[in-house]
């Protein structure tokens, strides 16, 4: 789930460091141990989940902001072929993990598998057997119990369509059987997209909780707001109900795998980019807007959000955990809306629709101020201006600077998303780029454009109260 630039597939760096030490083999029969139930999970609106991922190899359990995420997935721990379990990775961290997570009403998982440099024979051997899967659901029994754990999210990094994905279901089955008979979550990492996601049958979604949508480590540039969304469809394409649709997004840079923490310390102006030169090269992630903008679509397209990783992050106001949270809560949303009535722009003008045209694809342009119903605008939490019916678009989700503005048919898509920044600009995190009065005039007229965020008198706007 993390980054290194040498090894830029999805998710591979997880096993880079923890591999290591996983040297200790158990035979799936530790004893249980007597523990006691944690406290009521964390609730956020409508069940809305916030999940991150601890690794046993990097950061503090102490930093952790326990108050903003519902679930932790400590990982990992390797399968052996037979269905027993390799050595767990710095068990004190784990129960560290636990007792803190519990104490805050947060639930903790183990997650099981991870890239492991593309290994999964492990995976591909147990789950083909009937006697070693037993094996394997009893050693998560038995692990879940000894250190008081509240379910187990299953990472194995791919099984193939065909007899590969028929042996995932039958394992996500009868695990599914075992911790939900005990109490206990089933969870799973899954693939963004492409065929290997069908390796996921559908017959699984009955069987887990939620999927953990790796929605990373593509796009670009990398992880961008549209190819997420696309993405996340796709997968509610194939009968995965939103509710258990958890959005993906990366703490960490590509290609270079730099953590988000490591940006915003080099720039504090990183926190609200998407790109950046950092030592020499662009590196690219999602930033405070982006992170917003993907939490605001999940809370009514999804089931939660996700990320990998949570030692990536700062602990300041820059805090992509922080956003997510904030943004759940009903704060730090793409605007001030909802809200109805005139958008006032560069030379006191107004932002007007051509001629009141409700035609798709009609000019979006400056103009005196009339109080008519081709300027009233109503600035939703979803990140829509609309106007007529209809909502401000970007020609053809264009990405380039100059690309023209036009009303057209409410869509879901990232060309139809605007951030209010704190400097009055609208920033679209589909382009990176902002609404932009052309020339810049404020002749009636006036054609507004997205270009490179600059703060400047023509790419400022004062909203409807």
């Amino acid at each position: 789930m993390s980054a290194s630039p040498a090894q830029p597939r999805q998710r591979r760096p997880r096993w880079a460091t923890a591999v290591l030490a996983l040297i200790t083999a158990t035979t799936g029969s530790v004893a249980a141990l007597a523990t006691a139930t944690p406290a009521q999970a964390v609730v956020l609106p409508n069940g809305f989940k916030n999940v991150g991922y601890m690794p046993s190899w990097a950061g503090s359990v102490n930093s952790i902001q326990y108050s903003k995420v519902t679930h932790i997935n400590y990982s990992f721990i390797l399968p052996n072929a037979n269905g027993t379990l390799q050595g767990l990775d710095n068990p004190s961290k784990l129960s560290s993990l636990v007792s803190l997570g519990h104490a805050n009403n947060v639930r903790v998982l183990i997650a099981v598998g991870g890239w492991n440099d593309g290994n999964d024979s492990a995976f591909e051997a147990l789950a083909g057997n009937a006697t070693a899967r037993t094996t394997f659901v009893n050693a998560l029994v038995n692990l879940v119990n000894q250190y008081g754990l509240d379910g187990v999210d299953i990472d194995w990094e791919y099984p193939d369509p065909g007899t590969s994905g028929n042996n995932y279901t039958a394992m996500m089955q009868q695990l599914s059987t075992a911790m939900h008979s005990r109490g206990k979550l089933l969870t799973a990492a899954v693939v963004s997209g492409g065929g290997t996601a069908n390796g996921i049958q559908p017959a699984v979604f009955s069987a887990v909780d939620w999927l953990n949508i790796m929605t990373y480590d593509g796009g670009s540039p990398h992880a961008n707001y549209q190819w997420t969304i696309d993405n996340i469809n796709f997968w509610k394409s194939r009968g995965l109900p939103a509710s258990k649709a958890v959005v993906g997004v990366p703490f960490y840079s590509r290609p270079g795998g730099v953590p988000y923490a490591t940006l915003v310390a080099a720039d504090p102006a990183n926190a609200n980019r998407d790109c950046t030169t950092y030592q020499g090269a662009q590196q690219c992630y999602n930033g405070l807007p982006t992170i917003r903008s993907k939490t605001t679509w999940a809370k009514a397209n999804a089931g939660g959000m996700m990320n990998w990783e949570l030692s990536n992050d700062t602990n300041t106001s820059t805090s992509l955990v922080s956003a997510i949270f904030e943004t759940v809560m009903g704060g730090g949303g793409p605007g001030p809306g909802p809200g109805a009535g005139a958008i006032t722009g560069y030379g006191g003008k107004c932002i007007d629709v051509s001629a009141a045209s409700t035609a798709n694809g009609t000019a979006i342009q400056l103009w005196t101020c009339n109080g008519t119903t081709a300027q009233s605008w109503t600035v939703g939490t979803d990140g829509t201006i609309r106007a007529l019916g209809k909502c401000m678009d970007i020609t053809s989700a264009g990405t380039a600077n100059g690309t023209k503005i036009q009303l057209w048919d409410c869509n879901g898509t990232g060309a139809q998303v605007w951030q209010y920044q704190s400097n009055r600009t609208l920033r679209n995190p589909l382009s990176g780029r902002c609404l932009d009065a052309t020339g810049p005039s404020s002749a009636d007229g006036t054609r507004l454009q997205i270009w490179d965020c600059a703060g400047s008198a023509n790419q400022q706007w004062t909203l409807p109260a």
